[in-house]
């Protein structure tokens, strides 16, 4: 659609303009800009001479994987894409510079100061909140008017072809009266176990299926990899816990949990000075640990009557709220406990933890033992790794490093560089790492590799292939069963074509037919989409007639005999719908056509 491809035309400027840069940066911390505005020179393409940075593509591939809109496994797919997507961006802002769409200070100005980004709590322009949101992105003013200059410049291209074109509007109507027909029709579907003998394949048939085919069965490039890991969690799940050390990290975890205080307060300011002060305070928490309760106290010496009434209580307090000095006294208390004199704002203070708002020790046991756990082990997996990073660093092999680190030794399957593997070698830079120059033709053992916080893996390959096409023996079984698809395809297609000959002939026939009524484009129905597609295709029938058609599916071939196409009732709501969407596929077609051109006569070149 038409907002796919507007979507697609985004630079830094346009995504300051709805804030994703501010919350990039509150997602990922300003270290995932750093990269960006970097030094680093590497580049992936250019497009006309012009490059695309290795860190636009990398800081894109983020953005979607963190946003959980791409799933990991799919890494190395989604950068690919996004690198195609930057390559068009980059020749739609050539062609519209070329074209001579200006942008002029005065529009950049007037969109600026418009943006509610950059605006104060009274709506108008701020340059201060301005300079700051873009230094905090790493702008300056004239860096982002560049990037807005030309976003904007690409964006008018395209507005500008979307609206050069026009749909009549007896075009519109037709569209919405195909939009909303109905068609009623049978449907039989005939499978390959219904054919009376299975189609002969000759050992010829196979050799000319397979050079015909033979692109479909070439072998990328590949590598079988050995490789070790180091996971701090797998070394986490053999460590053996006491009920104590759990203890311990549940208070630990919990300790600044917010928590509901009540307080003592003897003020020296004014009538009463400081000794006077802190003699009442010590008579207060004689009091209390006479065991006096601390309401009763608090009633008898506090100088804050408010809180005094309801027993001193403060509400729940979250670190930070009354400062420093409280939160060391407040934060060191279990619940019941009461501080030792605190002096803070000219008063002294006695403080009592009243409850805690945290989970209960019972409630946090299974994560405990892995917090305690992960802990008990970090120093252990820190000197794996070390030992990991020498180790594989001097050696000649994979193996002896595995031994005396005590790791197992894995090997995979055949990987190619785009092949999706499993389990850690679908991890983002594996693949990476085993096509590295260093790695496949030198022969040594990678990097470390950096999985995650908890995991360290260094990879060897032991076996290499370059690409090619197998013999046919190799894809022998593969190649047979496409064959053998196919031809039960084409039998079952001309049972199919037989069976509607004899139908138009007005034969009877016993066949077992289902029935579709009224079912409309987008009806939600349990008949398959190419059945429904096939039907919509076939031409009416006239009245008391039946048009016969068939369609292959993805059980075998399908009879279709269309009985009825009615026109449903008019919606404004659908005939709306559908008269934008012409209008967007057009335009899109448009934009699409102009981005192949563009493609067919621009040097792109990949590194």
């Amino acid at each position: 659609m038409l907002q796919d491809i507007r979507d697609r035309s985004r630079s830094w400027g346009a995504k300051i303009i709805v804030g994703a840069v501010v919350a990039a940066m509150a997602l990922f911390g300003v270290e995932s800009l750093f990269g960006l505005f970097g030094t680093d020179s590497n580049d992936v393409a250019s497009v006309n001479g012009e490059s695309i940075m290795r860190q636009e593509v990398e800081l894109e591939v983020q953005r979607a994987l963190r946003s959980g809109q791409v799933p990991p496994e799919q890494e190395r797919e989604l950068r690919n894409q996004v690198l195609e997507e930057l390559v068009t961006e980059r020749l739609l802002t050539q062609y519209a510079e070329e074209g001579g769409i200006h942008v002029s200070e005065e529009q950049l100005d007037q969109l600026i100061v418009g943006l509610p980004e950059f605006q104060d709590q009274d709506g108008r322009f701020s340059s201060e909140i301005f300079r700051n949101r873009l230094s905090s992105a790493g702008y300056t003013p004239l860096s982002f008017r560049n990037e807005l200059r030309v976003d904007i410049k690409r964006q008018q291209l395209q507005q500008g072809l979307a609206a050069s074109d026009f749909t009549l509007p007896g075009e519109e109507e037709r569209l919405a009266e195909l939009q909303r027909q109905q068609r009623s029709f049978r449907y039989l579907v005939l499978t390959p176990e219904e054919l009376d003998e299975e189609p002969s394949i000759s050992e010829d048939d196979l050799a000319a299926y397979y050079e015909e085919h033979s692109e479909r069965y070439r072998r990328p490039e590949q590598v079988r990899v050995e490789y070790v890991v180091v996971d701090r969690q797998e070394m986490a799940d053999d460590i053996e816990l006491s009920e104590a050390q759990l203890r311990e990290t549940w208070r630990e975890q919990t300790q600044d949990a917010d928590r509901r205080v009540a307080h003592i307060m003897v003020e020296f300011s004014g009538e009463r000075n400081r000794e006077e002060a802190r003699e009442r305070i010590e008579q207060a928490q004689q009091e209390l640990s006479r065991g006096e309760g601390f309401a009763d106290v608090a009633a008898m010496y506090s100088d804050d009557t408010t809180s005094a009434e309801n027993g001193g209580d403060l509400g729940v307090i979250g670190r930070g709220f009354f400062g420093e000095a409280f939160d060391e006294a407040a934060f060191a208390l279990e619940e019941g406990q009461t501080s030792d004199i605190v002096e803070m704002d000219e008063a002294f203070h006695l403080l009592q933890v009243t409850e805690l708002d945290r989970l209960s020790f019972e409630e946090m046991r299974d994560d405990l033992r892995n917090v305690a756990a992960l802990s008990e082990v970090d120093g252990e997996f820190n000197q794996r790794v070390q030992q990991l990073i020498d180790d594989s660093f001097a050696a000649d092999d994979l193996a002896s490093v595995a031994d005396d680190i005590g790791l197992e030794l894995h090997t995979s399957q055949w990987l190619s560089r785009n092949a999706q593997g499993e389990g850690v070698l679908s991890e983002p830079g594996v693949m990476d790492a085993a096509f590295n120059d260093e790695v496949l033709e030198e022969g040594y053992n990678s990097e470390v590799i950096e999985l995650d916080e908890d995991r360290r893996m260094v990879l060897r390959v032991a076996e290499h292939r370059e690409a090619a096409l197998p013999p046919l023996d190799e894809v022998r079984d593969e190649v047979r069963a496409s064959l053998l698809a196919q031809r039960e395809e084409s039998m079952l297609r001309d049972q199919a074509e037989a069976l509607i000959a004899r139908l138009n002939e007005d034969e009877l026939l016993d066949l077992q037919w289902q029935q579709a009524e009224r079912v409309g484009r987008d009806t939600q129905t349990g008949v398959a989409r190419a059945i429904v597609d096939a039907a919509f295709r076939l031409p009416h029938p006239a009245d008391g007639e039946t048009r016969y058609g068939h369609v292959a599916t993805a059980e075998g071939v399908a009879l279709i005999a269309l009985d009825e196409v009615v026109v449903g009732d008019p919606d404004e709501q659908v005939e709306s719908f559908v008269s934008r969407m012409a209008r967007q596929l057009r335009a899109q077609a448009i934009i699409q056509g102009l981005v192949d051109d563009l493609r067919s006569e621009a040097s792109i070149e990949r590194r």
